[in-house]
């Protein structure tokens, strides 16, 4: 609680939950809890869990030309991952199962976060796919954000595009021509970083780029973007099935919009568990 970072994280979910909070009625919000039909919780958090089986297989795949790891071995390392996301601030839990992984598997660290960076720019690209399938939706549609006005949802999700889009470029780049970087990278660690650290961030970058392997591959791109489609698909039945316990029914479509805004909103630094980058745009939207 020392760290700047956590109070950097806590004030933005503030301004978030004061958001999403602004002019609900928190005792009919009550009620509505205690009439839900709460049984359908059970298969919401069964397919989660299907999800981050999902999950623990891309990065399988991500690893592959690093060190080869079943994916049963996987699973546990990505839970203990976002179980770190739920109690630490700034999505550490990435943090976390990089350095689990280093310890169960001796896979360095800067490697493992590479995948991981991989994960979030494809994770990115498929929620932005998730908005532009329901383009037709979004002329009409806007987030309140209170004292920071309306924002309409199109014009979120071209700047996320372009976002996204320039990211996967400079992977890309990265991953296909690592000679080429190496000798950009050296000129910059040459001239910038003190000496005494140049050796050590030469070697994380090195080890860094090994990370990106995987984005040499056509087959193990594809597998990647695939297994990201299924993952976020099913995070969208998660809520569907939630869903039923309450007396509303949208579009799984619908859904699919609501998945893509609000997972781009909770890469937003924050206090542990999302608070606040998740629910302002789920209820605002």
């Amino acid at each position: 609680m020392k760290r700047w970072q956590f109070w950097l994280g806590v004030g933005i979910s503030a301004i978030f939950l004061w958001i999403a909070l602004r002019g609900l009625q928190l005792d009919k919000v009550w009620q509505e809890i205690q009439r839900a039909d709460l049984i359908w919780i059970l298969p919401g958090v069964g397919i989660y869990f299907i999800a981050v089986w999902a999950r623990a297989w891309r990065w399988h795949y991500l690893l592959r030309p690093i060190k080869e790891i079943p994916t049963k071995t996987m699973f546990p390392i990505v839970t203990i991952g976002y179980m770190g996301n739920n109690i630490y601030p700034a999505r550490a839990g990435e943090l976390l199962r990089a350095y689990v992984l280093k310890k169960d598997e001796d896979v360095p660290i800067s490697s493992s976060l590479a995948t991981i960076i991989t994960e979030r720019v494809f994770d990115g690209l498929v929620m932005l796919a998730f908005v532009f399938v329901n383009i037709s939706q979004l002329p009409s549609v806007t987030l309140n954000l209170g004292i920071f006005g309306n924002w309409p949802v199109s014009t979120l999700a071209i700047g996320g595009a372009i976002l996204f889009f320039v990211a996967t470029i400079i992977f890309f780049w990265m991953a296909l021509f690592p000679k080429q970087y190496l000798h950009l990278f050296s000129w910059f660690n040459q001239r910038i970083i003190p000496y005494k650290y140049r050796q050590r961030t030469a070697g994380v970058m090195n080890r860094f780029l090994e990370g990106l392997a995987s984005l040499r591959s056509f087959s193990d791109v594809t597998m990647v973007f695939l297994t990201t489609i299924v993952i976020w698909l099913l995070e969208t039945g998660k809520y569907w099935f939630l869903m039923q316990a309450f007396p509303f029914e949208i579009s799984y479509f619908a859904l699919m919009l609501m998945n893509g805004i609000v997972n781009l909103a909770t890469t937003i630094p924050s206090a542990p568990g999302y608070v606040g980058t998740f629910d302002a745009p789920v209820l605002r939207y």
